[in-house]
């Protein structure tokens, strides 16, 4: 993946990858769960690359299987993420 993906990401790409809404993206940075970087031209949020990757092999680990970014979320309810922040 790290070939494909360039050092920072649009939040809207990063919500696409990760397979959550921008909204969702926006409320982790406010909580800290996944923190987003600001663009210095527009102040737009970006994520890290290394961040998102990071999150996805956290991910991986919990549910016990590979999620891919072309994988369509399941239309059975709703789904709760759980995303462990670690202080750097």
């Amino acid at each position: 993946m790290s070939e494909e993906l360039p050092q920072l990401i649009s939040i809207k790409k990063a919500a696409e990858i990760i397979g959550v809404t921008p909204l969702t993206l926006r409320n982790w940075d406010r909580d800290g769960k996944l923190k987003a970087l600001r663009h210095p031209m527009n102040n737009y949020r970006v994520y890290r690359r290394q961040d998102i990757e990071k999150l996805i092999l956290s991910i991986n680990e919990t549910s016990g299987r590979a999620v891919t970014k072309k994988e369509a979320p399941a239309k059975s309810g709703p789904k709760k993420l759980q995303v462990r922040h670690e202080e750097l």
